[in-house]
């Protein structure tokens, strides 16, 4: 992908940084509650419990679902775009004494994080919908590139009604076309006051298209 951005593209990224800083700093991000989802729980701990693996989670916050995960079986990578949040995510996974990869990057940019993959889940509670539209391709392909054959995408997003900001939030037929080699299996919508959804992707292209997709785990 190109990196050529023009000053209004500049300047949605850092307004987006400067917004995360603002409420990791006061302290009250209002997606980082300290409780794991009861949608990955049911997929972890449900009847149809996923076979722990590789996961990488984007935007991790304070690690409260990094550790989760890796209590329950997952050898856990996890990034943030906040150095506030990167260091409290790793006190916490010191402090509950499991093993997390905790890293500061952006989630639009892996090439650059040290997080090569291959992955066999990826979480993502709230990020996506917060990056700016220019630079979402980079994130779908981000993901595709390390995903493992059969992977799967739980992300949780607002919905563009939830703010009235156009540039804000997600849908089922964005992440339909603009994850190609992914099938959108599910759509729940949340039980949040404003339009929320969780959705699940899972990597189905059955071709090698030269990416960490078509690795094994050694």
């Amino acid at each position: 992908m190109s990196e050529t951005r023009t000053a209004a593209e500049l300047d949605q990224e850092a307004a987006v940084r400067r917004a995360l800083e603002d409420y990791y700093r006061d302290g009250k991000p209002p997606w980082d509650s300290g409780v794991t989802p009861p949608e990955l729980v049911a997929l972890m701990e449900g009847p149809d419990a996923l076979t722990p693996g590789h996961v990488l989670e984007l935007g991790c916050g304070t690690g409260t679902n990094a550790v989760y995960l890796a209590r329950h079986g997952w050898r856990v990578a996890a990034i943030d775009l906040i150095d506030r949040a990167v260091r409290q995510a790793r006190e916490k996974a010191d402090a509950a004494g499991v093993d997390v990869t905790v890293l500061c990057g952006d989630a639009t940019r892996l090439d650059e994080v040290g997080v090569p993959g291959p992955y066999d889940l990826f979480f993502d509670l709230s990020c996506y919908c917060g990056i700016p539209p220019h630079r979402r391709d980079d994130y779908a392909a981000g993901l595709t590139k390390r995903a493992a054959p059969g992977a799967r995408l739980l992300m949780f997003g607002y919905g563009p009604e939830a703010f009235g900001d156009p540039i804000s939030g997600v849908t089922a037929d964005e992440l339909s076309t603009r994850f190609a080699g992914w099938q959108l299996v599910d759509v729940t919508p949340g039980t949040n006051p404003v339009p929320t959804f969780w959705f699940t992707l899972r990597r189905t292209a059955a071709a090698c298209d030269g990416g960490m997709g078509c690795s094994s785990h050694g």
